[in-house]
């Protein structure tokens, strides 16, 4: 896919009716040569739509006009490229436990969270944040996570996690201000509350931090993973991690995850982590997958905001 053709995609199945105003850039971006050129000159894997945005986003420059967008960041090109280089897209989003919670619920208890792609571990604490599923609330506490819920009953409890655990090559510190910085930057311009869900779970994050390792999903995880106490019931998962994955890394990541014990909850891109059947999605935007096991459960969007399921669970 082309850069123009990524920006455009971009623009069609995520940004449309969630976002206005990255919709109106990935549209620009995806039609005016010199800013493709400039990407061009970055890796592939460093010129996505959000990174872009986040890095201009971070340093001060404009978002709301393609316009003032564009004259910045080509008079800044310098600078934006070497933000983007040094950067990836770690959106942190806590809003996805909501999607993952029935799951979770559903396991044998207690658990042993392990994530891959971490970032700040903000997606370990399913069990602190509270939910609401239209009228019925799961917990209590902050922040809480709406989600609209189709097909299923919400879950009757949160999980019991005994052990939290994340991997990255490059784990973010909640209690850094810069890192924090760079969270707030990747959420998108008119998610105001998002930007609130961010500061309360990484309150929630900070009081009780997480074990972070940094270190390669393939070569690390298993170490990691054997860490995990003994008596509680493994489960290694990730959301919206594998498309910054090379291709061969990803096989040979799902290869090895299913050769661990407990359970492997991933929550991707039916474009970058395939199933053999799925029903058609629902109307209304860009979804991803959740799949126990590899096998696949439920639609979801992107932030967590809905589920609609289509198999049960079956631990």
């Amino acid at each position: 896919m082309s850069t123009a053709d990524a920006y455009q995609a971009f623009a069609d199945r995520e940004a449309r009716d969630v976002s206005p105003t990255y919709h109106r850039l990935s549209r620009a971006v995806a039609r005016d040569p010199d800013l493709l050129a400039s990407l061009d000159t970055l890796p592939p894997a460093k010129r996505q739509p959000n990174l872009l945005f986040g890095v201009v986003r971070l340093r001060g420059g404009p978002v709301d006009d393609p316009a003032a967008f564009r004259e910045h960041v080509l008079a800044h090109w310098p600078d934006v490229a070497a933000q983007m280089r040094a950067r990836a897209t770690q959106t942190n989003e806590a809003g996805r436990c909501a999607v993952l919670l029935p799951v979770l619920a559903a396991l044998p208890q207690p658990l042993a969270l392990l994530e891959v792609g971490v970032s700040a571990g903000l997606c370990l604490y399913p069990d602190r944040y509270a939910y609401r599923y239209g009228d019925r609330r799961v917990g209590d506490g902050e922040p809480v996570l709406d989600c609209a819920l189709t097909g299923a009953a919400p879950p009757a409890r949160r999980p019991e996690v005994v052990w939290r655990a994340g991997l990255d090559v490059n784990p973010l510190d909640v209690t850094d201000p810069a890192d924090l910085a760079w969270l707030d930057a990747l959420i998108w311009p008119e998610h105001r509350h998002r930007r609130d869900r961010l500061r309360a779970a990484a309150a929630v994050a900070a009081a009780d931090p997480p074990l972070l390792v940094r270190g390669d999903l393939v070569d690390d995880l298993p170490a990691l993973a054997a860490r995990a106490p003994a008596g509680a019931t493994l489960v290694v998962f990730h959301s919206s991690v594998l498309y910054q994955v090379p291709s061969a890394r990803r096989a040979a990541f799902t290869a090895l995850v299913g050769t661990l014990p407990g359970h492997w909850l991933a929550n991707e891109d039916p474009a970058v982590l395939p199933h053999a059947q799925t029903p058609a999605p629902p109307d209304g935007g860009f979804h991803n997958v959740l799949a126990l096991d590899g096998r696949p459960l439920a639609w979801t969007r992107g932030h967590g905001q809905a589920v609609t399921w289509f198999a049960p669970v079956r631990p």
